[in-house]
């Protein structure tokens, strides 16, 4: 086997490349700054509000178009558009004029993103739209471009340079597109009210839609699941149930299936300490906490979290109880965090 010291003293790919300092970067975040602010100063507002109100009076679909890095965004203001209830979709202009363009229809409203507005994708696709009856938005930034002579409605993003040092790589009209996007999106879910629970029925997956959709009984252990004994158990014969369950308790019920109380592994470590080898003689009824903190299968579940951090100390479970203190689950920290809450 060659030795590998040979190729120690290669030089690194990476040699001709200069360090970044701090001084330029931050520099160059103070230059977009400046390109930023000078999109808000110069953005026709009039305009703006005409193009919001377009597409909240649009009946149809709101289509979004673009190619390369303004395809991008246009395909991510789509779907911010959806995550609010709003109908929308991206439409590649490649692809609509191979099938595609069927989803369109005289209703809808395509918007066409381009910094030049002069992007021959969508130049081409242009008549085809027409031609099924949609209303046609250019979203652009270079002033007098072939797009605003054959669209409906044109907004003009105002821009000073891109960032890069040849004002060539699209990163200050992308994040103008994005921001001007992301705005008017916001402004459509004012105006369409829509409330928290309706945006957590959309994100049913992410955090804040579970906390706003899921109660104590979609994520709570029921049945078999349940650490369950009775008043006159002794202590050390329900030692397999209390640690095999993994609820680190037990609930302490009568012949109804009644709540008595709760008995946890803190309480079994004291009740040892204080009687010694008394514990073989001493009921869970004697020992349980028969106060313990509940919580409704109907509350919701990010309710139980809240309970169960509230004072005077936090708990780890909350047994479930119907009406007339009846035992039908518990509901854990770990099955919350489990769940993403």
């Amino acid at each position: 086997m060659g030795s590998l010291t040979p190729f120690l003293d290669l030089p690194s790919p990476n040699a001709k490349f200069q360090q970044v300092d701090q001084t330029t970067l931050l520099n160059l975040f103070k230059s977009q700054q400046n390109q930023l602010n000078y999109f808000f100063q110069n953005l026709n507002l009039s305009q703006a509000l005409t193009f919001t109100q377009t597409l909240l009076n649009c009946n149809g679909t709101i289509f979004f178009s673009g190619v390369g890095k303004s395809g991008f965004v246009a395909n991510k203001i789509s779907q911010t558009l959806i995550s609010l209830g709003i109908r929308a979709s991206f439409l590649s202009p490649v692809d609509a004029l191979h099938g595609d363009i069927g989803a369109l229809s005289a209703s809808d409203i395509l918007v066409l993103f381009s910094k030049s507005g002069n992007t021959e994708e969508l130049l081409r696709l242009v008549p085809c739209a027409k031609a099924k009856g949609a209303y046609l938005v250019s979203v652009t930034s270079v002033e007098g471009n072939a797009l605003t002579a054959v669209c409906d409605m044109n907004v003009h993003l105002p821009l000073e340079r891109e960032l890069c040092p040849f004002d060539l790589a699209p990163v200050t009209s992308t994040a103008i597109q994005m921001v001007f996007g992301d705005t008017v999106a916001i402004a459509l879910m004012g105006a369409r009210n829509l409330s928290k629970e309706e945006y957590a029925a959309n994100h049913p997956a992410g955090r804040i839609g579970k906390s706003l959709i899921f109660k104590v009984k979609d994520v709570m252990k029921k049945q078999n699941e349940l650490p369950i004994c009775n008043e006159g158990d002794l202590i050390m014969e329900q030692l397999v149930e209390l640690t095999s369950k993994g609820c680190g308790c037990l609930l302490v019920i009568d012949g109804d299936s009644h709540l008595i109380g709760t008995f946890t592994d803190g309480d079994l470590r004291r009740t040892l300490k204080a009687s010694g080898e008394g514990i073989f003689k001493l009921t869970v009824g004697e020992m349980c906490n028969r106060n313990p903190r509940t919580i409704s299968p109907d509350a919701m579940a990010v309710e139980a979290m809240k309970k169960m951090e509230s004072p005077p100390s936090p708990v780890q479970f909350l047994p479930v109880i119907k009406d007339d203190n009846i035992l039908i689950g518990i509901v854990t920290l770990h099955g919350l965090v489990s769940a993403g809450l």
